[in-house]
């Protein structure tokens, strides 16, 4: 099994709170469905940008990006309110619309996704976890924007991935890729060669140059 998330002591402790609004109401409304709650747990994976935040602390990201395994009736006021670290208000809403079928995601991302604890979520009712560093990171190479390219130079410098076991695992996720290929395979390549000089920065500079803390998008 895998290992407990770790969240970064860099990691916005009024975002984290805010996380944790959000998918407790999701886990409250799990609990009114006493069928479901006997019949299975469902879990949730995280992705995207709430889970980058979660390993460094860096971005920070308005929207929740996730996977159930179970088919939800989901709540419409998956929102929370909180303060960011410049003091103005900001609003993280969980993403209806997100579909990971999208984009390039390796069949055992799920079994290898790391468990995370939030003071809000009963885990007996739902289980949270999110992708493992190098899962996240291919799962940024599909569309890889500006905002998926600082994702993915956070937890290189974080030292979180590295660019053979990125560029392997994103290799074997290709063949349930349903999409251009050939644009994924020069993110790939792009991703990995961003990755070896982080790191190599990063060994250079030294603790330095860890990812910045949050700041506002």
């Amino acid at each position: 099994m895998a290992q407990p998330l770790k969240i970064s002591p860099r990691a916005d402790p009024s975002y984290l709170a805010a996380l944790g609004e959000v998918l407790g109401k999701l886990a409250e409304s799990l609990a009114r469905d006493s069928r479901r709650r006997a019949r299975d747990r469902p879990c949730l994976y995280l992705a995207g940008g709430a889970a980058a935040h979660l390993y460094t602390g860096a971005r920070l990201s308005n929207d929740i990006d996730a996977a159930l395994s179970a088919r939800v009736i989901l709540r419409d006021d998956l929102r929370a309110s909180y303060r960011g670290p410049d003091g103005r208000a900001r609003l993280l809403y969980f993403d209806t619309q997100y579909n990971e079928d999208f984009g390039l995601v390796h069949e055992r991302a799920h079994d290898d996704a790391r468990p995370v604890r939030l003071a809000a979520v009963d885990p007996a009712i739902l289980e949270v976890r999110a992708l493992a560093p190098v899962d996240l990171a291919v799962s940024k190479l599909a569309r890889y924007a500006a905002q998926d390219v600082e994702d993915i130079r956070a937890l290189a410098q974080a030292g979180l991935v590295a660019p053979a076991a990125v560029r392997r695992r994103a290799r074997e996720a290709l063949g349930a890729y349903v999409g251009d290929t050939a644009s994924v395979k020069t993110s790939i390549e792009l991703a990995c060669k961003l990755i070896a000089q982080t790191r190599r920065g990063a060994s250079r500079g030294g603790a330095r140059r860890r990812p910045r803390r949050a700041r506002p998008r």
